[in-house]
């Protein structure tokens, strides 16, 4: 089972850096006390949540970028999860209410320069380094989340996530 803890929840009132919060109410909308300036690239229900590995910061940091947890405007820094099976469609576990959906990487914001040697932002750019990047989520059971909970990939067979991703089609009439 693939599974680790919340190491830190963050937010602000908009840009970054977020700041840590012991606990949050996730919503559809995201965690409730954080809020976004742009509405155009950051937030709504399919980027209710961003995501960071603990251990990925912590590699980026001895390359010498000066991140810690929430400064790039994750909400939830996650800990001791295998980072490379948290992609679009995964399902995680968090706490014991909160069940969310991977719905994209994120596109790195010119904000987070100020944490990299150079301003080379684009080191957290799925693209260019794969592995690197936070992660948007969309919230697909709202509660209660704490630092230290549970944080778990969502067991799924192959053919029921196959199915679940797979577009509707539509043979005309038959289908309306």
């Amino acid at each position: 089972m693939n599974a680790g803890e919340i190491f830190q929840l963050s937010v602000s009132n908009g840009g970054v850096p977020k700041h840590a919060v012991a606990s949050a109410r996730a919503t559809r909308r995201g965690l409730v006390g954080d809020r976004q300036r742009d509405l155009r690239a950051h937030g709504g229900p399919e980027r209710a949540l961003c995501l960071w590995s603990l251990e990925v910061i912590g590699r980026l940091y001895r390359e010498g970028h000066n991140l810690s947890p929430g400064a790039a405007g994750e909400n939830i820094t996650v800990m001791g999860l295998d980072w490379s099976q948290v992609v679009p469609g995964a399902r995680l576990r968090v706490g014991d209410e909160v069940l969310i959906e991977i719905t994209m990487y994120t596109i790195p914001c010119w904000k987070n320069a100020q944490w990299f040697k150079d301003g080379n932002f684009a080191r957290m750019d799925h693209d260019e380094h794969p592995g690197d990047a936070r992660v948007y989520a969309r919230v697909l059971a709202e509660g209660t989340i704490a630092q230290g909970d549970r944080v778990e990939v969502a067991a799924e067979s192959s053919a029921d996530r196959a199915w679940r991703l797979q577009p509707m089609t539509y043979r005309w009439p038959r289908d309306f």
